[in-house]
């Protein structure tokens, strides 16, 4: 049985943030392959939601209950709460995000 995938509305404004600047400072080209690739990478997560990791930087601090995957350079934070998928971040994984990721995450 598949899970359900959801966006909460944080996690919709990156993707159109990141799309907008890929547009602006690269192509729209660019943006377009951006948003195919995140698209892709959480449409996988109706099928296998639990193949994803603990980000090191929550670890540390003890939260498990978040799991990310990877669409270089981006980092997909998600939840998964019954047979649903919540994606609450897409982060560029080139920054250090440890302050971000616990205020987003803890807040």
């Amino acid at each position: 049985m598949k899970h359900q995938v959801h966006f909460i509305a944080e996690a919709e404004e990156d993707v159109v943030d990141i799309y907008r600047y890929l547009l602006a400072e690269d192509s729209r080209a660019a943006a377009d392959s951006f948003l195919k690739r995140i698209e892709e990478a959480c449409s996988s997560l109706q099928k296998l939601p639990g193949r994803g990791h603990v980000p090191p930087e929550l670890y540390r601090i003890g939260v498990s209950d978040y799991l990310e995957i990877h669409c270089k350079p981006y980092r997909i934070i998600y939840q998964i709460i019954d047979r649903k998928v919540y994606i609450h971040c897409l982060l560029d994984g080139r920054r250090d995000i440890q302050e971000h990721l616990r205020w987003r995450i803890l807040r």
